[in-house]
């Protein structure tokens, strides 16, 4: 039998090549996968229909397994019997090419087989132990493979702006490939803030008074670090952030414009940034970097400058979104602890165009004609922002 092992937690696994030049997706067989509970911890085997590249790791706060694969398709794995309810799995694309799966394990576990089994059908195979947490945090330590850390500003490919006019606008759709976000009746937030990306891209585009990028353009997961590192290396004027959220409890409906504050509006706004950080997270994400003192504190210089910009930013969208009669949040303008939006330096918003939770929202994020609506709103705001902006910015002097 041919059987490719991982020695270490961090080895990337390669088959033959010519597996790697395949141009179709490999497939998950319900059939020949499964997870299940043994006296010595867990297993977890994937049937594929083609061998793949691959590799696999573990990742603490929470506890997490990640799978890495080249071209997987993963709608299979949805069947898998998950044992323990503590346990929580998701998967999709990661980035180009690559698909990742995440399953948050329910405690600390050491990997003590990791295998992809060539002979006959193809099949990944991997045993989990329990272990204490300091050796658990020793192994979910150890730094990632070089060729699989997150790019640093500098090394990002910047998508290409388009349009003549002078005010870059970063548009960044929510979501994507393994992290859908809220889901209704077959739709995901994620393709439905790609698409509305798309649609307000081309009216800033026709103003002609905007150049636009996007921090993603097809379904694939972008970490909330590279989402602002793209708006820096795009010398972005400003930072607007789309959404369509679901809220568990509450008739919240309605366009709203967040902006950053450490204390939130109430406890939905907590929520919803709480729920933004956790899908990094459970992507198997790093979020653990702490910035330091003099950092910080550069930082917060930065945000003096930035803020009163920022909230004539919030302003400016909800004055036009509601001349444009479409209808808002009873609190329009609320604050969160949102990741993304804590460039110290470019004004940065979020919207939530409306809630997925919301029968009324729902009908009206579906409808093309107002999403055309809510994009020509969100020109005129963002018009009527430059303009006031370069008023204040001109007199303050040089």
């Amino acid at each position: 039998m041919i059987v490719a092992r991982v020695l270490l937690v961090f080895v990337l696994v390669c088959v033959p090549v010519r597996a790697q030049e395949l141009s179709a997706l490999a497939r998950v067989d319900a059939m020949r996968s499964g997870l299940v509970a043994t006296a010595k911890g867990l297993e977890l085997r994937l049937g594929l229909s083609q061998p793949v590249p691959w590799r696999v790791r573990l990742m603490d706060n929470p506890p997490r397994l990640v799978i890495d694969t080249r071209e997987v398709d993963w709608a299979g794995a949805a069947v898998l019997a998950i044992v323990r309810p503590a346990l929580a799995m998701r998967a999709g694309s990661f980035r180009p090419g690559w698909s990742r799966l995440v399953l948050e394990l329910d405690g600390p576990y050491r990997l003590v087989r990791a295998e992809m089994v060539t002979a006959g059908e193809t099949r990944i195979d991997l045993a989990l132990a329990p272990t204490d947490a300091a050796d658990f945090a020793v192994e979910a330590a150890k730094p990632d493979l070089p060729e699989w850390a997150a790019p640093k500003a500098a090394e990002l490919a910047l998508p290409v702006a388009e349009g003549a006019g002078p005010l870059v606008v970063v548009l960044d759709p929510g979501h994507g490939g393994l992290d859908p976000g809220a889901g209704r009746d077959g739709q995901s937030e994620a393709a439905l803030m790609l698409t509305f990306a798309r649609e307000l891209k081309e009216a800033l585009i026709r103003d002609g008074r905007f150049r636009v990028v996007l921090t993603r353009d097809a379904d694939v997961f972008v970490p909330l670090e590279t989402r602002t590192s793209i708006a820096r290396e795009a010398k972005a004027d400003l930072f607007l952030s789309l959404h369509a959220d679901a809220l568990a409890a509450g008739d919240a409906q309605g366009a709203t414009v967040y902006t950053l504050a450490e204390e939130t509006s109430d406890a939905a706004a907590a929520a919803l940034a709480e729920r933004h950080d956790r899908d990094d997270l459970l992507a198997g994400m790093d979020l653990t970097a702490q910035d330091d003192v003099v950092a910080e504190v550069l930082m917060d210089m930065a945000r003096t400058e930035t803020l009163p910009r920022t909230d004539r930013l919030a302003a400016a969208m909800v004055a036009a979104i509601k001349t444009a009669r479409i209808r808002m949040h009873r609190q329009p303008h609320q604050t969160g602890g949102f990741s993304v939006l804590r460039s110290p330096d470019i004004p940065s918003a979020l919207l939530e165009a409306g809630f997925l939770s919301s029968d009324r929202d729902a009908k009206r994020l579906s409808d093309p004609v107002w999403r055309a609506r809510l994009a020509e709103a969100v020109v005129e705001g963002l018009a009527a922002w430059s303009v006031e902006d370069a008023a204040f910015r001109g007199l303050r002097g040089p």
